[in-house]
């Protein structure tokens, strides 16, 4: 199922808004529950945790900085 740009772009607000906060407070409190570590294993957790989140989601944000495709040409009325 492809997703139109306008609605990748709502998608893509949306998960930027809401859903990493909430990724981040989970990341941080699966974190928490491990024993105590060393500090250089611990960063390099929340780095992977911190990038993990963008390859399940990266179709959603795949251009959309880019003009809408669909748009007419910028002239045209």
């Amino acid at each position: 199922m492809a997703l139109s740009y306008k609605t990748r772009k709502r998608l893509s607000i949306l998960i930027v808004l809401v859903g990493v906060p909430l990724y981040i407070m989970v990341a941080v409190s699966l974190v928490a529950l491990l024993p105590p570590l060393p500090v250089a294993v611990e960063f390099v957790m929340y780095a992977v945790l911190g990038v993990a989140w963008v390859f399940p989601l990266k179709s959603i944000f795949m251009g959309v900085s880019q003009p809408d495709p669909d748009a007419p040409p910028p002239g045209q009325d």
